[in-house]
């Protein structure tokens, strides 16, 4: 029974190995697209507005925009290295995926503060554009 499990392993392995590979360059479209859509809306931006306030408001809504494809990002390497991990477990993959996690965790956790800010100052605002 233990062969056959030895077996089922060495027959997926390709498989999986695909599958990291494909999770990784998933990983890097996922932030260069992220890039792409904030870099293409800070120039339109830029151009459109004449209100610098406005505009640095703008600014910081872009650069939560972009956290989120970052955190994406980082969110399917944790899952490559999970992957990688199971199936081929050294004490090395264990720890770079353990300071994966909490580095993911930690940005996650302050980029969640940072949207919630952001979200109220801008209901804050229309409450007083509401009241003038």
């Amino acid at each position: 029974m233990e062969d056959l499990g030895h077996t089922i392993m060495h027959l997926a392995m390709p498989l999986f190995d695909i599958i990291i590979v494909f999770l990784n360059f998933l990983s890097i479209l996922v932030l260069v697209w992220g890039v792409i859509i904030a870099g293409y809306d800070f120039i339109k931006s830029e151009c459109s507005h004449a209100n610098h306030v406005e505009a640095a408001r703008h600014n910081n809504f872009i650069r939560n925009f972009l956290g989120s494809y970052v955190l994406l990002s980082l969110e399917i390497l944790i899952t490559a290295d999970i992957i990688e991990s199971i199936i081929n477990p050294t004490s090395a993959d264990i720890l770079r995926l353990a300071a994966v996690v909490v580095i993911r965790t930690v940005i996650s956790y302050f980029l969640h503060r940072e949207i919630q800010d952001a979200l109220d100052n801008e209901e804050t605002m229309e409450k007083l554009n509401k009241n003038k």
